[in-house]
């Protein structure tokens, strides 16, 4: 079972994933999913801190973005994204594409589990 939380900014998702605040008694994800332009920190940002984290960079992140602009896809990939996905324009095809990225990610794709966070071998 995949369980999703709603967060509404950069800063919130970075509090979260470092379980600080009211985050503090939160699991950690099993997978990362920040919009590239989400406010007062953009998905770039939150990347570029995960990819720096010794205790998340482990984590898949798979940036959503409206753009279709071949530099901004570029510089995603170059910060070590793990994908980058469309946002869909209507809520029943994010739904859609929420599950395809579940099915691939935690049916498809081995993960490691129970290790230490692996280095990304990305320049961050």
């Amino acid at each position: 079972m995949v369980n999703l939380h709603h967060i509404r900014d950069g800063e919130e998702c970075m509090r979260s994933l470092r379980k600080q605040a009211a985050s503090a008694d939160a699991s950690t994800p099993d997978m990362a999913l920040p919009d590239l332009n989400m406010p007062k920190m953009d998905g770039r940002e939150v990347l570029a801190e995960i990819v720096q984290d010794e205790s998340l960079r482990h984590l898949p992140v798979v940036i959503f973005t409206a753009s279709a602009e071949r530099r901004e896809i570029v510089e995603m990939y170059r910060l070590c994204c793990s994908s980058c996905i469309a946002k869909p324009v209507d809520f029943d095809q994010f739904l859609g594409a929420i599950r395809m990225i579940g099915d691939y990610w935690f049916t498809v794709v081995v993960l490691p589990t129970g290790v230490q966070p692996r280095e990304r071998g990305c320049a961050a």
